[in-house]
Formats: C-alpha cells, sequence, structure tokens
C-alpha cells in the first residue's frame, strides 16, 4: 500500500434518479479501500456492466451518500491482505465481485480472494471483465441447479435459453453447446440477436416476441428437457408447464412477483432460483467455488472453447459512459456485454 494514493476516481450516485438526468450518475473522489485480511487490493483496468446496476441504482437510494456499482471487474493486484494464499501482487485477475460490498466502478477496488479468478491470458482486460458475472450465474444455473454433467458424452436432452444474445443467455448457450451434448434452443426476435445467439452456440432460435410452444414443438416435438430463464418467466410459466416434460428442470434469474408454481406439479417439474451473489452474501462454506469456476472459465478461454461476450467497449469508465451503458441496458436492446477501459 505505501505506492498506492490515498484517494482514487471513481463512478457513483447519491440518490435514485433517472438516467437521463446529469445526475443519475457522478464522477467522484472517494479514499482508497484498504483490503481485509482475505481481500485483494485491485488496480481496475475495465469494467462490464449488468441489468443489476441500474436495478441497484433505482432501487437502492444511498440517502445523499456516494455509492458505487459495478459487478465485472479485471485488473491488477496492487496489495494483498495477510491472510491471502492464492494470489500475488502483479497477478492479472478477473471477478464479479460481492453485492454488500462497494462495486468496482473506482480505480481501486478491494475483494475477497476467494471469489476471483486468474484473467484469460489471451484476453484483454475489456474482454476479460464481460464475464465474470454471466460466466457463474451460466455455470451455476447449469451444473449445480439444473444438474449437468461437463462430460458432453453423459448429457443430451433440449435446453430452452431466453434472451440468448443477452450477456447471461449468451454464456449459457456457449457453456451448454461446448460442455455438453444438449440442443441448445435460444430465443432471439430482431436479425442481429438471432446472428449473435447463433454465434455463441444456439442450434435453433425461437421468436420471444410471438408464441413459444408452437415454435419450440417444431424443433423439438417430444418437448424440452431444461430451461434455463433469463427473462419473461413470470409471463411464460404456463408454456414451460406444458412444453417441459415430465420431471424437467428450469431455473430462472429474473425478477417477478407471484406465480402459479402448482402449474408444474403434475410433471414433478422442479424450479430452481440462481443468484450469482448468493455465496458471497451469507459467506457459505463452499465460498471459494466461484474462484474454481472463474479459473476454469479463463482455461477454456484460453484453449480456444470460450469466447469474450463483450461487444461495445465506451471508452474510458467516467459518468458520462455509464450513464450510456445504464441507458443502453434499460432499453432492453443490448446485445452481449458493454465494456468500459481504465480512468
Amino acid at each position: 500500500m505505501n505506492q498506492t494514493p490515498q484517494t482514487m476516481p471513481a463512478v457513483a450516485y447519491r440518490t435514485s434518479l433517472p438516467v437521463d438526468h446529469e445526475k443519475s450518475l457522478v464522477d467522484t473522489t472517494l479514499p482508497v479501500p484498504r483490503p481485509g485480511r482475505r481481500d485483494l487490493l485491485v488496480q481496475v483496468g475495465a469494467v462490464a456492466v449488468n441489468p443489476v446496476d441500474y436495478k441497484v441504482r433505482q432501487n437502492n437510494d444511498p440517502g445523499g451518500e456516494p455509492k458505487v456499482l459495478g459487478w465485472d471487474a479485471a485488473g491488477t493486484v496492487v496489495s494483498v491482505g495477510e491472510e491471502v494464499e492464492s494470489f500475488r501482487v502483479g497477478d492479472e485477475v478477473f471477478y464479479a465481485g460481492a453485492i454488500d460490498r462497494p462495486g468496482a466502478n473506482s480505480l481501486f477496488h478491494a475483494v475477497d480472494e476467494r471469489i476471483v479468478g486468474h484473467k484469460p491470458t489471451s484476453l484483454s482486460f475489456a474482454e476479460a471483465a464481460a464475464l465474470p458475472l454471466t460466466s457463474l450465474t451460466a455455470w451455476e444455473g447449469l451444473f449445480e441447479h439444473l444438474g449437468l454433467h461437463t462430460d458432453a458424452l453423459r448429457q443430451s436432452g433440449t435446453l430452452l435459453v431466453t434472451a440468448a444474445a443477452g450477456g447471461v443467455g449468451a454464456m449459457v448457450s456457449q457453456l451448454a453447446s461446448a460442455l455438453t451434448s444438449l440442443t441448445v434452443i435460444g430465443t432471439a426476435s430482431r436479425p442481429e440477436t438471432v446472428e449473435f445467439a447463433r454465434r455463441m452456440g444456439a442450434a435453433h432460435i425461437v421468436d420471444h416476441r410471438t408464441s413459444l410452444a408452437p415454435q419450440v414443438r417444431e424443433v423439438a416435438p417430444d418437448g424440452l428437457d431444461f430451461v434455463f430463464s433469463t427473462a419473461g418467466t413470470d409471463q411464460n410459466l404456463a408454456v414451460y408447464g406444458d412444453i417441459v416434460k415430465p420431471f424437467g428442470r428450469i431455473v430462472a434469474i429474473d425478477d417477478f412477483g407471484p406465480v402459479e408454481i402448482g402449474l408444474l406439479k403434475s410433471k414433478s417439474i422442479s424450479f430452481h432460483w440462481e443468484f450469482m451473489f448468493t455465496r458471497s452474501l451469507h459467506q457459505t462454506a463452499d465460498l471459494a467455488e466461484q474462484g474454481r469456476i472463474l479459473n476454469r472459465i479463463s482455461r477454456l478461454v484460453d484453449a480456444g472453447i470460450l469466447t469474450t461476450t463483450a461487444t461495445t467497449d465506451l471508452g474510458k469508465i467516467n459518468a458520462e459512459h455509464m450513464r450510456e451503458a445504464h441507458r443502453i441496458l434499460e432499453s432492453g436492446k443490448a446485445i452481449g456485454k458493454i465494456t468500459m477501459s481504465g480512468f
């Protein structure tokens, strides 16, 4: 810490405002965080933006205190806590962080080493920053909640991925097509999203703007084995009850109100939640599993099996560019991931 400055530039918000308001996100200067016993202090090279960023901005008013968002980052370790075991100063890392700690939209950021991975050597900081949150969400949803195997010879069947051109959908499609024998059916509605979803691994595309059931039946006459629902779960639950096979599984990540879960009972269809921050939020005994997942993702990227989902880099990390990123995400038109690099 001797050569690290005491203050740093950051992008924050002080009150919940519409994204078009010039003070919805502001440039500010904050103290450099002190790493805890298991923490790394990372100099942030690039960040990516996710829907969770604007949802927190909209729904969590900090009452005038600066709150830093940002739960996707890549950078270089500049200091380590006294109990850190797996990293050293100079290591290049990538991670999603923890929802109950300050985000990474700052020049320096403190993060628990157990939820950090070694950055893929084949990617730039921006390309790597696009991966952690969506990779963790996709991996946990597929291989922990849906119970899939990472051995292609052991797992076959059909998987529906909604919003397959989004950040999570693109990673779900990549992982499922690369590591299993599942037939991946993605939903997309525009020519550019259809093209991106196919490039990310979806073998078939159905249009989520029209009735899903008949489109899915054309591709999978016997029905679906699995659904990874990233959007519209409440609207589609009755459809899932119809087109998912008996003993099938559904995992969802989106936010919605009460639903009639009894629609799934007659087929014994199981429903699972995936929330990437659960492990860090509740300090679960297997917290370090996220670091192991990220290291595996890193190796798959460097082996050419997975690719970054970064599609748009807005330039430097500042409030103006961050507002633009939030605006794009709020429009529902984003494809892949939006990144920013450097201060």
